[in-house]
């Protein structure tokens, strides 16, 4: 594993990377990101209607196929709320 990939293990999607206290926070819902370039962060997703699980996420990153600006796509895996799955990169 290189020093980028070692930098995204555990932490929080959309969270400095230099966060004093990078992992999950108390009273708050996560969902493993499985796959895909953001492979291993943690979404959070309190508050979050079933619907808006439902529907499944683009998120942006720097390291996707279309490289900055480019979105990651994942979507609940059936019968785990709180992993989803990489479906691919969007522009």
């Amino acid at each position: 594993m290189d020093r980028d990939e070692e930098l995204l293990r555990g932490r929080i999607y959309g969270e400095d990377h230099d966060h004093p206290r990078p992992g999950p926070k108390p009273g708050r819902t996560y969902a493993e990101l499985a796959g895909g370039p953001l492979d291993g962060l943690l979404l959070d997703i309190t508050g979050w209607t079933a619907d808006e699980i439902q529907t499944g996420v683009a998120l942006m990153t720097e390291i996707g196929q279309f490289g900055p600006g480019g979105r990651a796509l994942y979507d609940p895996r059936p019968g785990e709320r709180n992993r989803w799955d990489w479906s691919g990169d969007t522009p």
